[in-house]
């Protein structure tokens, strides 16, 4: 089974006064959403960043795939909530993504926190955004178990 999924980014003028536009082709869910150097690099000022919509699809992706490995290790979740925190450093050596810190809380019968923990560790192997970024962005989990 193979997915492929479009968006379309359009940029005017240099990099640092330019502005642009995202729009999500594959499901039409937006379009028009608003990218700037400025976003990227200082306040996102109601605009997006690469970085951003990197975080989302982190978040996303760790969720679904946490999940999995819980329900095969036979523990079905009842509440993930996971927030991707994505780095963007610009330095002497260029710009870079730098990492991905993924916070994860969840209602889970059977675990306890140090289980939970070595599960959510586990469960970020199983994901496929973590595994693209793998190698080029350190990526961390922390895991709270919610009563």
């Amino acid at each position: 089974m193979a997915a492929e999924r479009r968006a379309t980014a359009v940029w005017s003028g240099d990099l640092t006064s330019g502005k642009g536009e995202l729009s999500f082709d594959s499901s039409g869910v937006a379009s028009g959403w608003p990218v700037t150097w400025a976003a990227r690099t200082e306040a996102p000022g109601g605009k997006t960043s690469p970085e951003e919509l990197i975080a989302a699809a982190h978040a996303a992706c760790y969720a679904m795939a946490f999940s999995n490995s819980l329900t095969k290790d036979g523990h079905k979740p009842e509440r993930l909530a996971v927030t991707a925190t994505v780095t963007f450093e610009v330095g002497a050596g260029g710009a870079k993504v730098s990492k991905s810190v993924l916070e994860v809380r969840g209602k889970v019968a059977g675990l306890d926190q140090n289980a939970f923990q070595a599960a959510a560790e586990k469960g970020e192997k199983g994901c496929p955004v973590s595994n693209a970024l793998r190698g080029n962005v350190d990526i961390s989990v922390k895991a709270t178990l919610e009563a």
